[in-house]
């Protein structure tokens, strides 16, 4: 449900039965619970417009409110305030339909549009680091985000498959002499011992230039080597995603190696639009204002990361027909692709209409706030990463005998890796963050743990209670009125969030939503011998909605809950 829209739509009535010829702005969370449910803080902005004191332009429009559907009640505060109430009635009601309803309430998008979401985009060379988790998870759960909220959504994985090093690695891999199940198994120690043999032997070294001639100009023989080698590397990526429970797939692949043959055509209309210019050899764009131009072509003819960025901007706008093309990178690469953006849009490669963005992250850093490294300072990888989560995750199983072995593997995979993706999640996602174990596992706090206790502690109501719900919501307290409200605002949160592709939005939502279930679980005992039918029923009715939305909000994020915990 959107709340704010229909309460936004009750001031806008209010309004035109006031005379007021403007268009109102829109209603805020209430941030203290003395007043009210929303507030409505428009008065004081018309105050010039109207020529008019906002206490009075308040009165005007709290005299027009309707108070017979979602409002119960309204008062001015301050200089021109208007503290909003909603009706408690109609808060049951609406959460009763959201209750039954599969969505939970949450409305498709009117009209949908095609979203392509570029993220993960390892290099084929190496296995993948700490570095790609950030631009893994962020973007699946944009991209789960989008989906759900009825967008068409084309997930984009451009892997970097193409380079000088794959002449050095075929030629390895050839020499020896297996088919590459047992020597790419560590991918960081192959590149390594491939690379001390091209830095020792100078033989080695022309054949490696050699066979990446032979790669760009199609010989099969080096071909199938590369091919050979970027299967057994992309099956090392699938085993991380496998692990980290996203939704990226082979089909989702859209490799660096995929455009080659557009980059001669990006130069050509580049030209022919008279964008590019000669500079000490190279083909640049220079755009307006900016000091460094944009190269997309080197004085030996070779095509830069630019040109390929060009060919899939116009690839995913005109071939995929999307209309916003979101790009999760590291925030170091912000410059690149406002230019690359600018470029784009100049040349006509991408229409007006279509949104352009960099979905910026920060890096994830140790407790000493320095780039997360091993303690040799090597880069670590991901999966290693992701192997200890689930052993320390192991440790926070209480109870360990009421489970089967298969069991507390399989818990200790959802508390594991639910926790560092949440802890990931649940920063702003422009910050640079600390990578903390014992933050992240812990059961208090804006935690993933957190969510799953909350969620499985109402799993252990409902198999106490065992029985059928009937009868209607009623809100009995101030708690459980705070708790509905909260309930009924998990469409407007993840619009808001998909609109800033913020994830911390919906953590922070969840969060202050599992809070308060836990106040409510402590105050208002359900199940407590006392509790007449009436009221049993109805908290019920709040809890099971409590836990469906804290289901699907963690579904959302690609983390999975539990019954018992």
């Amino acid at each position: 449900m959107k709340l704010k829209s229909q309460i936004n739509q009750v001031i806008k009535e209010a309004f035109s039965k006031a005379g007021i010829e403007h268009e109102p702005m829109s209603v805020s969370e209430a941030t203290k619970a003395e007043f009210g449910d929303y507030q409505f803080n428009g008065a004081m902005a018309l105050s010039k417009k109207l020529g008019k004191n906002p206490r009075e332009i308040a009165t005007e429009i709290l005299n027009n409110l309707d108070f017979t559907g979602l409002l119960a009640k309204a008062e001015i505060a301050g200089p021109g305030f208007i503290n909003l109430w909603l009706n408690p009635l109609w808060i049951a009601s609406q959460c009763k339909v959201a209750a039954k309803d599969s969505r939970l309430g949450v409305g498709k998008r009117e009209t949908p549009i095609k979203v392509v979401v570029d993220y993960s985009g390892p290099n084929m060379s190496k296995q993948m680091h700490v570095g790609h988790l950030r631009s893994t998870i962020i973007g699946d759960t944009l991209a789960n985000l989008l989906t759900f909220l009825g967008d068409e959504v084309i997930r984009q994985n451009h892997i970097g498959d193409w380079g000088t090093q794959f002449g050095m690695l075929i030629a390895y891999l050839e020499e020896m002499g297996e088919d590459g199940s047992v020597s790419l198994k560590d991918l960081e120690q192959f590149y390594k011992d491939a690379k001390g043999r091209f830095d020792a032997d100078a033989d080695f070294a022309d054949k490696a230039r050699e066979y990446v001639v032979k790669i760009q100009s199609g010989d099969q023989h080096c071909l199938n080597l590369w091919q050979k080698f970027i299967d057994i590397s992309l099956g090392h990526c699938e085993d991380v995603y496998d692990k980290l429970c996203v939704k990226l797939t082979r089909e989702d692949v859209k490799a660096e190696s995929f455009y080659n043959e557009d980059l001669p055509q990006v130069i050509e209309d580049l030209i022919s639009q008279n964008l590019l210019k000669e500079s000490d050899g190279a083909q640049c764009v220079f755009l307006e204002g900016e000091e460094i131009p944009v190269i997309v072509q080197k004085g030996d003819g070779g095509y830069l990361y630019a040109t390929t960025d060009l060919a899939a901007l116009r690839y995913r706008a005109n071939v995929l027909g999307a209309k916003r093309i979101s790009y999760v990178v590291d925030a170091r690469q912000a410059a690149h692709f406002k230019q690359v953006f600018k470029v784009a849009k100049e040349s006509g490669f991408v229409a007006e209409d279509v949104k352009l963005e960099h979905i910026a992250f920060g890096t994830m850093m140790d407790k000493g706030g320095k780039p997360f490294k091993t303690r040799d300072g090597g880069t670590v990888k991901l999966i290693d990463l992701l192997d200890e989560a689930v052993v320390k995750a192991k440790e926070t199983i209480n109870d360990k005998d009421n489970y089967s072995k298969e069991e507390v593997e399989a818990l200790a995979k959802i508390i594991g890796i639910g926790a560092v993706k949440y802890a990931d999640l649940a920063i702003n996602r422009e910050s640079n963050y600390i990578f903390n174990w014992d933050k992240m596992l812990s059961f208090e706090g804006n935690t993933s743990l957190y969510m799953q206790y909350a969620y499985a502690r109402i799993q252990s109501i409902f198999r106490r209670f065992d029985g059928e719900i009937i009868g209607d919501i009623i809100i009995g307290d101030a708690l459980e009125h705070r708790l509905s409200v909260m309930l009924l605002r998990f469409e407007d949160v993840l619009y808001r969030a998909a609109v800033d592709a913020a994830p911390n939005q919906i953590t922070t939502y969840l969060y202050e939503l599992a809070t308060l279930f836990m106040r409510f679980y402590e105050q208002n005992p359900i199940l407590k011998e006392g509790v007449d039918e009436e009221t049993k029923m109805s908290r019920l009715q709040l809890a099971d909605l409590t836990a469906k939305t804290i289901k699907q909000g963690l579904d959302i994020l690609g983390i999975q809950v539990v019954d018992k915990l």
